[in-house]
């Protein structure tokens, strides 16, 4: 007994000296000297090194002739024997890495690193630091995984480590912090699922692990955690439905699980379960069922919001009871308020006297703007009510909200005109009030709203002129008043806003006049969309000076003259769309130079002359040049001018046919009449068809031969079986037409299936390099042009008289296809 006494004795010495060899050579090496404030000294100074230079600020006054307890940050105990006890360098703007040494502050209590610029791993020393209760690195840029060692300093109470790039998987050996009050994981990269173990801190007051990749299930187990106050786990990739126990945490006072794909129906008796609740966030998520009316029962409840999910059902009553209330956001999802009255209930809101931020955007919600919305809360700040079924007329008591920064009523049915009682609403920042039904005019004192930074008055139906007043707007960033019907000429005073550089929209109004040279003074514009209205004469050359320009629309206006030169210096001009104009000479040469340029559309204008080759022009799938027949590319142009005699010949042939035809026609009427004034009997009919097929075969239209007297309709039959002969190549007698075979019946066979088949090969080889001034007549030209013309051969030989289009119809359609011949394919060549 005894020896097993002395033996384990022994055994428990020998474990001892190592652990504490171990330990010894963990913090100092193999020999290290014993831990003292010298060797504090010594690792702060080691810390010091790890620091830029440049941000060590306030730690100059380090100096190692004093002792560290006079140092900035930090902070000694004379009971301990002057050791460090306390290390506190947040704020300071430190950029470097965390020095190993770190680990040899043996009675550190308090590391408090947070608010700096630190990069690089976690030292596995901190895990020496047995001592330590609070741990604090956060808003830093540390890398790598937490330590598993970490879980050595058992006297930790907070350790917050939030917004750094700490990846890995959390640690299970965190659940032996027994002592563990603050845990802020949260804005990191860490993945995996949550430890059910975490259930284990006992103390755990506030858990947060928001704004990672944490997937799977969240564990029921964290509904042990019966001290718990926070519970954060938002913006992560969750899925299932929330655990019921987790709804029965009365301790919780924030339950935050937004944004992620959680799914499941929300207990009705929540503010039952959870009664301590101030914060409740479901947002962006999949729950269903109705808006847990319960909620209306925390009399102390300061935040609601469950928007983007999939509840429906009516707003319950009880808004009324909250006092508290700072944000209700029930936005975009399936919320109904039916009839006139269908809004009634944010009249309970005004009892709600610290509301700053309400939103029921995107609903189902119908009925009036209640006159009561001017009494909400003087401190509300952001008021979202757009994409919903509202009607009638924005109330003039809207002006009594004087804290408003944020107004937003788009995409509604709201009508009548914007009340001036707008322009009282002097914090205002934002305004949209895009695709309603408004109308008049864009009230002038919307010009008090000098703050403004956006205002999107888009799709409505405004009238007038643009008010001058908007030159107030010295901080707009973005201005749309699109699709209304704004007219007059766009005011200097606009242009002349610097701070714009989001986008400028005037597009589909009737705005006329020139654009006026001061478009120039927006050299931070992004973004420029003008089309759609009847704005004329020159654009400026001012417009070079908008050096931000990304996007440049000015189509379906009345613009003249050249394209300016100087929209060669927008490097950064990725749409340049000025079709549908009246622009006229070159495309300036100096457009090759907009490498960026992915799109440019100069259709449907007067421009004449070269394409370019290079820069955008190299790849003709990003430009449009229809509509432009004087236009042609460098050989095209070059080979029309060597070709002006085949184009000649295609003219005559084209053009002439209807000449060529009509002449055979005439002559063939004369010598029909003549021949007919030689048969003395009507009773010989047979020797009158006889004699009329011995004179023109094929020519004669049916009706003749049935004793009809000659007719204008006959003479379009002949005139067309002339067509058909000129362009196949074979006359109506030719030998293969035998039997009920025809001339017209073989045209009428093939040209909808095989119009070569019919073609006279003579005439489709000599057509096949015949060209214009611009370029060669391509061979599917041609052919549009053979199916065409044998087309209104076909329609001169119908078989009924009355069924036949007349010769000026005839003349009529072959001068159109003459002139479609070329710019057809001009069409077809700018759009290869």
């Amino acid at each position: 007994m005894g020896f097993f006494f002395l033996s384990n004795t022994i055994l428990q010495i020998a474990i001892l000296a190592v652990l504490i060899t171990a330990s010894k050579s963990l913090v100092h090496g193999a020999e290290t000297p014993r831990l003292s404030i010298s060797t504090d000294k010594e690792a702060l100074i080691s810390f010091k090194s790890g620091i830029d230079p440049e941000t060590l600020g306030p730690l100059l006054t380090w100096d190692q002739t004093l002792s560290p307890c006079n140092w900035t940050g930090v902070l000694c105990n004379d009971k301990v024997g002057a050791r460090v006890v306390e290390l506190d360098l947040a704020g300071l703007g430190l950029k470097g890495s965390i020095s190993p040494h770190i680990g040899n502050l043996s009675f550190l209590r308090s590391l408090q690193l947070q608010d700096n610029q630190l990069m690089g791993t976690f030292p596995n020393q901190l895990g020496n630091l047995f001592r330590l209760s609070v741990l604090n690195m956060s808003f830093n840029s540390i890398q790598g995984v937490i330590p598993q060692n970490i879980s050595r300093c058992t006297e930790l109470e907070i350790l917050d480590l939030e917004q750094n790039a700490i990846s890995g998987r959390i640690p299970e050996e965190l659940s032996y912090l027994a002592k563990l009050q603050v845990l802020n994981l949260g804005r990191n990269l860490l993945f995996g699922s949550i430890p059910p173990s975490l259930a284990n801190l006992s103390s755990l007051i506030s858990l947060n692990l928001g704004t990672n990749r944490l997937g799977g299930m969240i564990p029921g187990d964290l509904s042990r955690l019966q001290k718990l106050k926070q519970l954060d786990l938002t913006i992560n990739n969750l899925t299932g439905t929330v655990p019921p126990s987790i709804y029965n945490m009365s301790s919780l006072v924030e339950l935050a699980l937004a944004s992620n794909d959680l799914w499941g129906i929300i207990p009705y008796n929540v503010g039952d379960t959870l009664p301590n609740l101030l914060n409740f966030n479901f947002c962006f998520n999949k729950f269903s069922g109705t808006i847990p009316g319960s909620l209306h029962n925390l009399t102390r409840i300061q935040v609601i919001r469950m928007a983007h999910n999939l509840l429906h059902g009516t707003v319950p009553p009880g808004l009324g009871n909250l006092p508290e209330l700072q944000m209700y956001n029930i936005g975009f999802n399936r919320i109904v308020g039916v009839g006139d009255n269908g809004l009634d209930f944010l009249t309970s809101l005004t009892n709600s006297t610290r509301l700053n931020f309400l939103a029921v955007d995107g609903n189902l919600l119908e009925g009036v703007i209640p006159e009561s919305i001017g009494n909400l809360s003087k401190v509300l700040s952001k008021l979202y009510m757009g994409g919903n079924r509202i009607h009638g007329r924005i109330p003039a008591s809207i002006g009594h909200l004087s804290g408003l920064t944020l107004l937003n009523l788009s995409y509604n049915s709201i009508s009548y005109d914007i009340p001036q009682e707008i322009g009282n609403l002097e914090e205002l920042l934002s305004l949209g009030l895009a695709g309603n039904n408004i109308s008049g005019k864009i009230p002038t004192s919307l010009g008090s709203l000098k703050n403004l930074i956006n205002i999107d008055l888009s799709g409505n139906e405004l009238e007038g002129t643009i008010p001058a007043t908007f030159e107030n707007f010295e901080r707009l960033l973005s201005l749309d008043l699109s699709c209304n019907k704004l007219n007059g000429s766009i005011p200097k005073e606009i242009l002349n806003l610097r701070s714009l550089s989001t986008h400028l929209n005037l597009s589909n109004n009737l705005l006329t006049g020139p654009l006026p040279q001061e478009i120039g003074t927006l050299d931070s514009l992004v973004a420029v969309d003008l089309s759609n209205n009847i704005l004329s004469e020159t654009i400026p050359d001012s417009i070079g000076n908008c050096k931000s320009l990304e996007k440049l629309l000015m189509a379906n206006n009345m613009f003249t003259g050249p394209i300016p030169d100087t929209l060669s210096e927008l490097k950064g001009l990725e749409t340049l769309d000025i079709s549908s104009n009246k622009l006229s000479g070159s495309i300036p040469e100096s457009l090759q130079k907009l490498q960026g340029l992915q799109l440019l559309n100069l259709s449907f204008n007067d421009l004449e002359g070269e394409v370019p080759v290079g820069g955008v022009f190299a790849n003709l799938s990003g430009i449009y040049l229809d509509g432009n027949p004087k236009l042609c590319f460098m050989s095209a142009c070059e080979k029309g001018r060597d070709h002006r005699k085949r184009l000649i010949l295609v003219c005559i042939i084209v053009g002439s046919i209807a000449i060529i035809a009509l002449c055979s026609t005439i002559g063939l009427v004369f010598y029909l009449r003549k021949r007919k004034s030689k048969v003395t009997a009507p009773s010989d009919s047979f020797e009158i068809e006889r004699q009329h097929q011995m004179g023109s075969i094929g020519y004669i239209p049916p009706e003749y031969g049935m004793g009809e007297k000659p007719s204008t309709a006959g003479d379009v039959y002949s005139y067309g079986i002339t067509l058909l002969e000129l362009f196949t190549g074979k006359s109506p007698t030719h030998e293969s037409f035998t039997g009920d075979l025809s001339l017209k019946k073989w045209v009428q066979t093939a040209i909808a299936t095989n119009v070569d088949q019919v073609s006279d090969p003579g005439l489709v080889r000599t057509n096949s390099s015949l060209s214009d001034d611009v370029q060669a007549i391509t061979p599917e030209a041609q052919t549009d042009c053979s199916i065409a013309v044998l087309g209104v051969g076909l329609a001169c030989t119908v078989d009924s008289p009355d069924g036949r289009i007349s010769m000026r119809d005839a003349l009529c359609k072959l001068k159109s296809i003459r002139e479609n011949l070329f710019k057809t394919d001009h069409a077809r060549k700018t759009n290869v």
